[in-house]
């Protein structure tokens, strides 16, 4: 059986799940549910990122150990990820005795394979973002991502030899064409190497919140190489062979995509791993010009979302909005809009007006397959295999368009015996085939689908028009317009 392993970030203890951490949760769960379908062994891990100096000084901010500070943060995100329905594999923390033993584990590898020596680290560093910043990085004397004032540094430290590993990474981007996806990213890394890595602080004296450096207490390990650890403690190793690596999908935003591309690479190489196969770059949300996130107070809460519409159609507005890899503005009017004229209208409507129909024909359901013509499942398949999962649903859509105007143009309501049954078959198998497809998007409209259909979920080697031995009846609506 073929293998997938898929991971999100896990994401940071600086306050409540928004739609950035949603909307990335959402698509790895989309391609986890697409290789089940296909019947591939999946793993699918998500969790959060829970040291830090920035978690230390909020903790203390508000009266809290940072453990009980970070236990009711990330207690928030297991919550929100179960009621948007993500069925993830596991949920790693970073706080885990697993995930500690792991890092000292792995740090120790690098240490032996002569990747580590002591130093001094003079330069800025981004504590909102918990980043070392290289001087010609600076805007305006201010972190490149987030906007906000830097601190000058200078204190002992522990530094991985990523230089090491210069002409190992182009070497490996050359070799794998498809590491860094889109392919547009690559360049962007490739460039930036060119000008010369340099050496990694990956030890912290100042910070206290924070996994023991292995070879001096004084020191804890930097919370960026703390957390790409989390990838393989999360399969069990040291203790055994993490059974899943190399990761299939490494799901970033792009502004972590350098420490997925290179750092995290480097460090394996180090220790002695292969590099995942592919780091996925998603694009973020933007609120006024800016990306959303927490630090900038312009974030939207994906539950009261859900309260107002649905699961489905948050996590399908998601997929369907913009591409994968691209920024995208959100605004609830856009959200709204796909909610009544996409779901209601197109989805909804289809299955409503299919199964009333049926409902009342007397006799057995058969005839020739016309509409399997209009379904591009090849297409669709290659789509979602190459992760676009954008693309995947517009070829989806087209079908479900099609599946409409094959209605319009037959009527159904005008024709008698065998025709009617003809009419009928298609448009009913067409609803069948559409509920396994849109399964891995919006998995409880799927469900609804096949109950109505009388049916369980079926698999994708059954997305082909075939006898119909089932009983449909007509349910509730499956998407409420919203004014």
């Amino acid at each position: 059986m073929p293998k997938f392993y898929v991971t999100t970030p896990i994401f940071y203890m600086n306050g409540k799940p928004h739609l950035g951490h949603a909307y990335a949760v959402t698509i790895a769960d989309v391609l986890a549910r697409w290789h089940r379908l296909k019947g591939d062994d999946t793993f699918f891990l998500t969790g959060t990122d829970e040291h830090g100096e920035k978690v230390e000084k909020k903790a203390i901010e508000e009266g809290l150990s940072p453990q009980e500070h970070v236990d009711r943060l990330s207690e928030n995100f297991r919550q929100a990820w179960k009621k948007l329905n993500i069925s993830n594999s596991d949920f790693i923390r970073t706080t885990e005795k697993r995930h500690e033993d792991a890092v000292k584990h792995f740090v120790k590898l690098m240490h032996d394979n002569g990747d580590i020596y002591e130093g001094v680290y003079e330069g800025w560093y981004c504590t909102p973002d918990e980043t070392f910043i290289p001087e010609s990085q600076l805007i305006d004397g201010k972190c490149p991502e987030c906007g906000r004032e830097v601190k000058k540094l200078k204190e002992a430290t522990y530094y991985f030899r990523l230089s090491r590993y210069q002409d190992k990474l182009l070497e490996y981007y050359s070799e794998n064409p498809d590491f860094i996806l889109p392919r547009k990213r690559t360049s962007e890394i490739v460039n930036r190497i060119k000008e010369g890595l340099k050496d990694l602080s990956m030890t912290r004296p100042s910070v206290r919140w924070g996994i023991q450096f292995p070879f001096n207490e004084k020191h804890t390990v930097y919370v960026w190489v703390d957390a790409l650890i989390n990838y393989l403690s999360a399969l069990g190793w040291p203790g055994s062979e993490p059974k899943y690596w190399p990761a299939d999908v490494h799901l970033v935003g792009k502004d972590i995509m350098w420490f997925h591309s290179v750092i995290w690479p480097a460090m394996l190489m180090s220790a002695g791993f292969k590099p995942p196969k592919s780091v996925l770059v998603h694009g973020h949300y933007i609120v006024e010009g800016k990306k959303m996130s927490k630090s900038l107070g312009n974030v939207t809460d994906p539950l009261e979302l859900t309260d107002k519409y649905s699961v489905d159609a948050l996590r399908y507005f998601f997929v369907r909005e913009f591409p994968l890899g691209d920024d995208g503005d959100f605004s609830e009017q856009l959200l709204k809009a796909r909610n009544n004229n996409e779901l209601a209208s197109d989805l909804g409507n289809l299955i409503y007006r299919v199964l009333t129909l049926t409902e009342k024909f007397e006799g057995k359901l058969e005839g020739r397959p016309e509409l399997e013509k209009s379904l591009e499942l090849q297409t669709f398949q290659d789509e979602m295999d190459r992760c676009d999962t954008y693309r995947a649903l517009e070829t989806l859509w087209r079908f479900i368009k099609a599946s409409n105007k094959y209605i319009n143009d037959t009527k159904p309501w005008e024709l008698k015996g065998e025709e009617l049954s003809n009419a009928l078959y298609n448009s009913v198998e067409a609803c069948r085939i559409i509920s396994i497809l849109i399964s891995p998007f919006m998995p409880e409209t799927a469900e609804k689908i096949g109950k109505q259909l009388g049916i369980p979920l079926g698999r994708l080697e059954d997305c082909r028009f075939s006898e119909i031995n089932y009983l449909p009846k007509k349910g509730a609506p499956l998407f409420t317009r919203v004014d």
